[in-house]
């Protein structure tokens, strides 16, 4: 009997180990959510803006950092980091094709991690990825967003236009509302004079 009883403590004990690591391990003690567009496109030679915000249970702390890595278009190797900040200090690369030419251009306390490139070339095509940490937050999924360095022609060139076209029919919208309640206002007067005039 004691025997029996044993087995059924150990079998218990494992049983409740088991749930609790299935519990905790399936969903973390923090949580931190990054975002990025999914994609950018830059004309050549100008600056690009890399955007990524986050959302933090936690209160941004002195700890807080982000760092944003970059792999190269059709390549099989491991991404390289090109830009890290912590403790409120920017420490760029300076040993990568992006030497010089990256700007911490976020505000942690706005969850904002953004920077810019300047001086876009189409050797940045590829891949970047935003990872910010914010302790105890620090169980993240970096966001990625793939950047595509353009000519000036291959621009979409919806924002302008469609502004344009949006402020043009605005204001045809607006004569033509005019024009119709000018006329049907007119007809109305007209209508009453005829019949003053019975």
């Amino acid at each position: 009997m004691e025997i029996r009883y044993k087995d059924m403590s150990l079998f218990y004990n494992l049983f409740i180990g088991y749930a609790l690591v299935l519990l905790f391990g399936t969903f973390p003690a923090t949580a931190i959510d990054v975002f990025t567009p999914a994609e950018v496109m830059v004309e050549n030679g100008t600056t690009g803006v890399l955007q990524c915000t986050f959302k933090s249970r936690e209160v941004i702390s002195s700890g807080a950092s982000v760092s944003w890595t970059f792999l190269a278009e059709g390549s099989s190797s491991s991404p390289v980091t090109i830009f890290h900040y912590s403790a409120g200090k920017a420490y760029p690369s300076v040993t990568s094709q992006f030497k010089e030419r990256v700007e911490w251009i976020g505000d942690l306390n706005k969850k904002d991690a953004s920077i810019k490139l300047t001086k876009m070339q189409f050797s940045d095509n590829g891949t970047y990825a935003c990872d910010v940490k914010n302790p105890p937050d620090i169980e993240v999924m970096p966001a990625r967003t793939q950047l595509r360095v353009v000519m000036k022609e291959a621009l979409p060139q919806t924002n302008t236009v469609v502004i344009v076209g949006a402020v043009i029919g605005a204001i045809i919208g607006l004569i033509l509302i005019t024009v119709v309640t000018y006329l049907i206002i007119k007809r109305q007067e007209s209508n009453h004079d005829y019949e003053g005039d019975r």
